[in-house]
């Protein structure tokens, strides 16, 4: 293994921290957000670009603050799915593969509950966590 030079990271660090810290203000976590927008661009999906590695760090710093300042109220499995439908320009009939138009309007009328095989469905069609509809 490598040794690690401090000194070369005590020279680089300045100019690297005022892109790359932990944000502890809105402004800081704005900052990352652009940031994050700007690698996603250039790198987009390829795990083996030279930047990947910054992009899951930003990733993670950005999970971390909204965590701790951006609490999101727990929304329903309905609510989940109206808003992913909305996100993805979807109406009931794109979701024919969960049931019929009927059966569909009444679980977004809260008059029928998803079912598991409806909450898996809905999971790999929206590649979420299945928990997100319970």
């Amino acid at each position: 293994m490598k040794q690690i030079n401090s000194n070369n990271i005590i020279e680089m660090w300045p100019s690297v921290s005022k892109t790359l810290s932990v944000p502890h203000t809105n402004k800081d976590y704005d900052k990352l957000v652009k940031l994050m927008d700007s690698l996603v661009d250039s790198i987009g999906n390829n795990e083996h670009h030279p930047l990947a590695s910054l992009m899951e760090t930003v990733g993670i710093l950005i999970e971390k603050y909204e965590e701790e300042h951006h609490l999101m109220p727990k929304a329903s499995g309905v609510e989940a799915l109206k808003y992913l439908m909305e996100e993805h320009g979807l109406k009931q009939s794109d979701l024919r593969d969960i049931g019929s138009q009927g059966v569909v309007s009444e679980i977004l009328n809260g008059k029928r509950e998803l079912n598991v095989r409806q909450i898996k469905l809905l999971a790999e069609k929206f590649s979420v966590s299945p928990e997100v509809f319970i």
